[in-house]
């Protein structure tokens, strides 16, 4: 179990502000476990409009945040990092809820967890939360693709 700065979180993903959902990796067990960290702050771009009287952090960007650590769980798993000609897509969502809104200030939990890979597609179930509270869960399903 080994955790992650932002310096290497960023040699296992492409993203980068403002689509960079992740902090900070908590501990990371390959082909079982990540913990992951996204604190959310007021000065994200999205807030202006999502919603001007009350910010709420997208779930869809929670599902993204997910999406992210079960992409460094991947690679740690197979042991490698990405290179220039591949991507790491988020091929799909099953279950998707969303039990509590997300706001400036909070510090979201990710914790995924693989559950299986067939055919290249590898599944992972997802929760997300602040402090105790669960807000969002969801099965994600994603695969590394070639690219010219």
């Amino acid at each position: 179990m080994s955790s992650m700065d932002i310096n290497e979180i960023m040699k296992y993903l492409p993203h980068r502000y403002p689509f960079l959902m992740l902090d900070k990796i908590e501990s990371v067990e390959p082909g079982t476990k990540i913990v992951a960290v996204k604190n959310v702050s007021i000065n994200e771009p999205f807030f202006q409009g999502h919603f001007p009287n009350r910010p709420v952090f997208p779930g869809v960007l929670i599902l993204e945040a997910m999406a992210q650590a079960a992409a460094i769980l991947s690679f740690k798993t197979e042991g490698t990092t990405p290179d220039a000609n591949s991507v790491y897509y988020f091929v799909g969502i099953d279950g998707a809820r969303f039990k509590k809104p997300v706001g400036p200030g909070d510090q979201l939990v990710l914790e995924v967890e693989f559950t299986r890979a067939v055919k290249g597609i590898w599944k992972f179930a997802g929760k997300a939360k602040v402090g105790d509270a669960l807000v969002a869960e969801a099965e994600l399903m994603c695969t590394v693709r070639k690219v010219a």
